[in-house]
């Protein structure tokens, strides 16, 4: 179990550290509010992220344990998922996505600002369930149960999200000009991708 663990800790941190929608949407409440708004936003962004893996934790357990092949099937979507993000990594390397620092109020009146704005960004975004749906079984040792393992590495995610906004949050200056910084982001996302892929290509042939 220790291995499986470690695997996933690896590529979770990778994931992480990956700005997305909900990297971007804290980094405006920052610009915006300060670091008191920028923690509600990413107190929400955690309280998503929580709805998402109890719901995926529970509906793979129902189907997965039920289904060798089911599981043979999630493992390789999350292997492809793990190489696409790796090679969407290497393809924007080095760019930055200055969208919601150009136009901070597009969108505020759909999203709110704070806690509603971090919540309701990670639910709306598809790409979280389709993460942890496609992404955590591949990462369950046969024999082991799959709620229960699915839900100790969203823990773990969770957990690794947290220390990342803590980072952000604490850091918030230096942080994002370092983000912002091409040189930085192409090195960045150049060994995330070399990093993503190699996990990717593992699961596929494990």
């Amino acid at each position: 179990m220790l291995f499986p663990v470690l695997a996933f800790l690896g590529a979770a941190t990778l994931i992480v550290l990956l700005p997305g929608p909900d990297t971007l949407v804290v980094v405006r409440s920052i610009l915006r509010g300060g670091r008191s708004r920028g923690t509600l936003t990413a107190l929400g962004n955690l309280c998503g992220l929580s709805l998402w893996v109890g719901a995926a934790a529970f509906g793979l357990a129902a189907m997965l344990e039920a289904s060798e092949a089911g599981y043979a099937a999630l493992r390789i979507v999350g292997a492809c998922y793990l190489v696409l993000l790796g090679v969407q990594a290497w393809r924007t390397r080095g760019t930055v996505e200055a969208a919601a620092t150009e136009r901070p109020d597009q969108g505020a009146s759909l999203l709110g600002t704070g806690f509603r704005a971090g919540l309701l960004t990670n639910l709306f975004n598809p790409k979280v369930g389709v993460f942890f749906v496609t992404f955590l079984p591949g990462f369950v040792p046969a024999g082991a149960s799959v709620l229960w393992t699915t839900l100790l590495f969203g823990a773990i995610f969770i957990v690794l999200t947290a220390l990342y906004w803590v980072l952000l949050l604490g850091l918030a200056t230096r942080v994002t000009n370092w983000m912002s910084t091409p040189s930085i982001r192409r090195r960045l996302d150049a060994a995330t991708a070399a990093v993503l892929v190699a996990f990717g290509l593992r699961l596929a042939i494990e």
